[in-house]
């Protein structure tokens, strides 16, 4: 299939979430041959996180996850990968996708002493104890940075041209607030590291024995790199940490190389040594290459532990809301992305306490009471959410016929489960738009856990007015990892840059990239009305949100 893929050969991503780990496993053909999850809370029960995070009780906002734990996530799925005897001596590639901003702090001497000289007769856990300055990472998941934030942006001269230069206004999930905080309030411990890597760099480094460059895609994510020269900037270095480039590394394109694989995973997993490690990234750059999201007008929505709307765009046009990537596949475009803290996990905190904590009952309340909710809306913040920045907590009104809204402190229980499915995808569109995403989108592609829910996906199609479709596999993250993994083999082939789409060259649906409609776009009078009612209804929530983050916003 397409040009220049071995034959016989196989291509392995992962995907290091917040939740767990994934890998998975094609073909030659872009065909699935095998895939493996590891489940933090419940595989890993002694570093006792909940949701693959500490959340911590004394700091506001604070919220870690074990650095220890995802190797050890490591030792077990490449064990369960074994023991379902995955034929790693064929895998002529891999790489991977992390969970994005996330960040680890690499003590002096780790490259020398730890990861060039790996034991292949031990477990990498019990290699790895000692590595990490900072032993607990920081993840995208904390808002505990408002402070350093506002002080990057001060350097810039504002927020505006902080989003200009980096992509994105300051925002506390972003690694050079986090960064900035380590240096402020752990001075020796940030003199103590002698790398500082995201999760996908992180990860990646495991594999090749050797501290990995950080990918320009990924990289985008930090605040401290230049969009367009695609180099860190100096003023976002300055106004982070002393020192701090020397500790972050070069950067390079998300196809590149970055070294075969370590000598350890040759002899412990027979691994072939020739094997090539493909520079991972960030997990929402990763499911834009599992979706196959290539035209402008398309949009994807994952709905997971985070809810994200992206999208692609021929060239960077950054506001104060929202983030510019580079894209992963295609180093002349760029990504745009909007990323909501509140997804899955608020999801199933609304059925739990109002759907008997059951997804049929939630299905059922959610088909039952009409589009609309009768002018009920509801704001759900389980977590302090990044779009709009507002602090947790519910809030609940009603827009009569006159337009009236009035507040109130409950709804009956299926207009809680209609108002926490609308509210999350009336703001999607709402921030979607006015960041200059398409209006209605030619397609939306869902995916995330949630994307296997056909309630769900009749109310983004009648929401956004569009035909919604879904991928066969709801982890498109590790999915598009492995297909970036036969990507970056291929160029490196080819000694250069070749588009994606050459690997699998008009024969898309015969592989695991293949979409399928879910949810066709209205075209009666009816549909036509009800998105006209919606769009309306949007804009009062948008109205809504704007006096929420007045009263309570973080600022």
């Amino acid at each position: 299939m397409g040009f220049g893929l071995p034959d016989d050969s196989y291509f392995l991503g992962f995907d290091s979430s917040t939740q767990s780990l994934k890998a998975t496993i094609l073909d030659s053909n872009l065909t699935l041959t095998a895939s493996e999850t590891v489940h933090f809370d419940s595989e890993l029960p002694h570093y006792k996180t909940k949701d693959g995070v500490y959340r911590d009780p004394q700091e506001d906002g604070r919220i870690v996850s074990p650095t220890l734990m995802w190797i050890e996530a490591l030792d077990l799925i490449l064990t369960k990968l074994q023991k379902s005897r995955v034929p790693f001596a064929k895998i002529a590639a891999l790489s991977g996708s992390g969970q994005q901003h996330g960040s680890v702090y690499w003590k002096k001497g780790s490259e020398s002493n730890i990861l060039s000289s790996l034991d292949p007769t031990e477990n990498l856990t019990s290699q790895f104890k000692d590595a990490f300055s900072v032993l607990e990472s920081p993840v995208w998941m904390d808002s505990s940075t408002t402070k350093q934030c506002r002080e990057i942006e001060k350097a810039f001269g504002g927020a505006a041209e902080l989003a200009r230069v980096t992509g994105s206004s300051g925002y506390e999930r972003f690694t050079g607030p986090q960064i900035k905080k380590i240096y402020e309030n752990f001075r020796g411990v940030y003199e103590n590291t002698e790398r500082i890597s995201l999760v996908s760099s992180f990860m990646a480094s495991v594999f090749a024995g050797k501290y990995v460059s950080i990918d320009q895609t990924d990289g985008a994510g930090m605040n401290l790199m230049d969009i367009n020269s695609r180099f860190w900037s100096q003023i976002a270095l300055e106004a982070t940490a002393p020192g701090l480039k020397e500790k972050l590394g070069q950067l390079a394109p998300a196809h590149a190389v970055a070294g075969k694989i370590s000598r350890y995973f040759v002899e412990r997993f027979n691994f072939n040594k020739d094997c090539l490690v493909i520079q991972w990234s960030g997990d929402n750059p990763n499911s834009l290459a599992g979706l196959t999201l290539n035209k402008p007008g398309d949009l994807a929505i994952s709905l997971g532990t985070s809810d994200t709307v992206f999208g692609i765009t021929s060239e960077a046009k950054p506001s104060l809301e929202g983030n510019v990537f580079p894209n992963p596949v295609n180093p002349n475009c760029y990504m745009v992305m909007l990323c909501y803290k509140n997804g899955s996990l608020t999801r199933e905190d609304v059925r739990n306490k109002y759907a008997d904590q059951s997804w049929d009952v939630f299905n059922q309340y959610l088909d039952q009471v009409p589009p609309l909710n009768g002018g009920k809306l509801g704001f759900y913040y389980k977590e302090h959410e990044i779009l709009p920045p507002l602090p947790v907590g519910y809030h609940r009104y009603i827009i009569d016929n006159s337009d009236d809204i009035k507040q109130v402190d409950k709804f009956d229980p299926p207009s809680e489960v209609r108002a926490i499915i609308e509210g999350q995808l009336l703001s999607m569109r709402g921030h979607s738009e006015r960041f200059g995403m398409p209006n209605p989108p030619k397609r939306i592609i869902a995916t995330g856990g949630a994307s296997a829910n056909s309630s769900i996906l009749k109310s983004v199609s009648q929401i956004f007015g569009c035909s919604v479709y879904t991928v066969q596999r709801p982890d498109s993250a590790s999915l598009g990892a492995a297909v970036r993994a036969a990507h970056g083999w291929l160029c490196n082939k080819e000694g250069k840059f070749v588009p994606i789409s050459k690997i699998y060259e008009g024969e898309l649906e015969k592989t695991a990239l293949s979409t399928k409609l879910a949810v066709p776009a209205g075209e009666t009078e009816a549909d036509n009305e009800l998105l006209e009612k919606y769009t309306l209804l949007m804009k009062k929530r948008l109205e809504i949100e704007r006096e929420l983050v007045e009263k309570y916003g973080r600022v």
